[in-house]
């Protein structure tokens, strides 16, 4: 009896961080389906195979999630992510083109306003993703990501790009973040330095 009482908490501990690393394995396996460039049920199965091995073989230590997934502002976030990637590379093809002038460039700090690893990674990822910019370092202890952007004349550009890593980092918050960094986004946005 005192057996079965003491390997409950383990069993109970062995579901809990599974059913907090399901995203990561769940991720794994589309990752393995678009790396081979299908959906079908072999690809899944292989993928399930893969992520199996991985996860046991190079064992990490649990990423904590928030727990938390407001689905109305992740639809949010995608719709406008897919917009700024069209019109990013529509204006990194004008610039590319037009005769008038070179495009010019800054590097540019923005310092984020949540201390989360994973909030900060989804961040530096989108902002690289949008044409027009590139994450060159993230200082992880200050907060702050370094921009390679594209087509910066004044300081009111390097500003606008700005805002605009600080848009991404609150679109990411609000629809995956925990409650306190929602709070230390919504702060931020009301003393006025993200949109």
């Amino acid at each position: 009896m005192t057996t079965d009482a003491a390997t409950r908490p383990s069993r109970r501990n062995r579901l809990t961080r599974l059913w907090r690393q399901l995203p990561f394995f769940v991720w794994l396996i589309a990752v393995w389906m678009l790396l081979w460039g299908q959906f079908t049920w072999l690809a899944f199965l292989t993928g399930l195979a893969a992520a199996v091995l991985v996860t046991s073989v190079f064992r990490l230590p649990p990423v904590e999630l928030s727990g938390r997934v407001n689905l109305w502002y992740g639809i949010v976030f995608v719709f406008e992510f897919l917009v700024s990637l069209v019109a990013g590379s529509l204006v990194v093809a004008w610039q590319a083109i037009d005769p008038r002038r070179l495009p010019k460039s800054a590097i540019i700090a923005v310092p984020l306003h949540v201390d989360d690893d994973l909030i900060m990674t989804h961040v530096a990822v989108t902002a690289s993703l949008i044409p027009g910019s590139l994450l060159i370092d993230a200082d992880r202890d200050r907060r702050i990501l370094y921009l390679h952007v594209l087509g910066v004349r004044s300081q009111e550009d390097v500003e606008s790009h700005r805002r605009d890593t600080w848009k991404w980092e609150r679109r990411i918050v609000m629809a995956v973040g925990s409650r306190a960094d929602v709070e230390k986004v919504r702060a931020a946005r009301h003393e006025g330095s993200t949109p």
